[in-house]
């Protein structure tokens, strides 16, 4: 297990004990109040049983003694209402010198001692079980009704071991299932962070070269007196690492802005091809001085227009003819093809160099991660051109070239002649109908529409 991977389930057992404790505080006070709920209505059915048994003994009073009772005289019945299930009701008659006689049959001796007329209802113990009891005045005596409370004890006692037994499952169900569920969500947390930590420290190292470079220069400068050539000379490298520290400063604050707040895209459409043109012509100089045959081609039966700001789609083919020109060899070859039909416009740049590894692609888009040693770049370039393609609903094909090296597709729907994305039915062509035309290229190489003029940065 890697330190990241116990440090993620570490953190989750955190999270679900926390909420396992939560849990359990709110399950124990949701069953003491289920409990006393459930507690009172029980007593309550109880109660209202009592009621209805002492209203319908006073109403036969000829089932009651009209005197105390002599020894041995006989029992009365009385109903006792309710379900064939309910537990018999016992009625007794207390005279006025407090002597009990036991009306019901079967009725437990009554406890005397621990009776009050005053009391109201009253749980006392009756034999060996607990009764509850209410009394009725009639005829200068007292009618008191009495019920075992065992039904109801029990039924408590089963629903008291019921929450026992399944609050415990459900906590531990619970634990095990919020532990899961933490580790899962929190590992892209976990990744994310871990991608950050690398970026800051990729940053560091790619800061820290050209500036290390430039202090060197400028120390050793100062140190030995030299002549003007060779001041030109430190110079020159100052400023080459200078501009290379600027690069990447331009880089993040692009994409960190991007990241933050990235701009909509535009919903005018652009000539891919003329994008590409002028994107090759740019790089020849630096593919003819490395020796690299650099062309484009453009294939299909429709035009190549993308609905997205011209100077993105001219940012995303400068870094990949820029990569291309890199890592192919010298007398190698690097192809742009611009492809449209079937509602689809592609941008593909082809080279000769090394190719990608499988291993490698998965990161491909990290920024700061580079694929191969080549020197020169700084591992930010893909992860721009990846922002601009997910930004403008485009999809990446990562593979291997017939020219020997990598290959680079990116895919765009392809909006039609009234700017309207073809695939996106008829939402889309209602709010594109003004697009306006498509943009073009001049002699100079800028792109231009019939309106304004869009210079695009090298």
């Amino acid at each position: 297990m890697t330190t990241a991977t116990r440090s993620n389930v570490r953190h989750a057992l955190r999270v679900s004990g926390t909420a396992t404790v939560i849990v359990a505080l709110v399950y124990l006070v949701a069953v003491v109040v289920f409990d006393v709920v459930i507690a009172h209505r029980l007593l309550a059915q109880v109660d209202n049983r009592l009621v209805g048994s002492l209203v319908e003994a006073i109403e036969h009073p000829n089932q009651l003694p009209s005197s105390e009772p002599s020894p041995g005289q006989g029992t009365v019945e009385a109903p006792t209402g309710g379900d064939l299930d309910d537990a018999p009701i016992f009625l007794w008659v207390v005279g006025s010198s407090g002597k009990v006689v036991a009306s019901t049959a079967g009725a437990p001796i009554f406890p005397a001692a621990s009776w009050s007329p005053t009391a109201g209802y009253l749980t006392s113990s009756v034999g060996t079980s607990t009764f509850r009891l209410d009394a009725q005045a009639f005829g200068g005596n007292w009618v008191v009704a009495g019920v075992s409370l065992a039904d109801q004890q029990h039924v408590q006692r089963l629903l008291v071991v019921a929450e026992l037994i399944a609050g415990p499952i459900a906590l531990l169900g619970m634990f095990l299932g919020s532990l899961v569920i933490g580790v899962k969500a929190s590992a892209p947390v976990e990744r994310a962070r871990l991608r950050q930590l690398e970026f800051t420290a990729d940053a560091s190292h790619e800061l820290r070269t050209p500036l290390s470079v430039i202090d060197a220069e400028l120390d050793l400068a100062l140190r030995t007196p030299r002549d003007a050539g060779s001041y030109r000379e430190s110079l020159v490298r100052v400023r080459t690492e200078s501009g290379r520290l600027q690069r990447i400063v331009e880089d993040l604050l692009w994409l960190a802005r991007f990241d933050s707040n990235p701009p909509p895209p535009a919903r005018e459409p652009i000539d891919l091809a003329t994008i590409a043109e002028i994107c090759v012509a740019r790089f020849q100089p630096l593919a003819e001085s490395r020796g690299i045959e650099l062309r484009s081609e453009l294939r299909g039966d429709a035009r190549p227009w993308v609905n997205a700001p011209a100077e993105w789609i001219d940012r995303l083919a400068g870094v990949l003819v820029d990569n291309a020109c890199r890592y192919s060899p010298s007398g190698g070859a690097a192809r742009v093809v611009v492809e449209a039909g079937n509602g689809r416009v592609s941008l593909t740049v082809e080279d000769s160099g090394p190719g990608i590894p499988v291993e490698e692609r998965p990161r491909l888009f990290d920024r700061f991660h580079r694929a191969t040693d080549v020197p020169g770049g700084t591992g930010l370039g893909l992860a721009i051109a990846d922002s601009i393609v997910r930004s403008t609903a485009g999809s990446w094909r990562i593979g291997d070239s017939i020219l020997g090296g990598a290959l680079f597709e990116v895919v765009w729907h392809r909006p039609n002649d009234r700017g309207r994305d073809i695939s996106s039915g008829p939402t889309a062509e209602k709010n594109d109908v003004d697009a306006g035309p498509p943009v073009t290229a001049t002699d100079s190489g800028s792109l231009v529409r019939p309106t304004e003029t869009t210079v695009l940065r090298s």
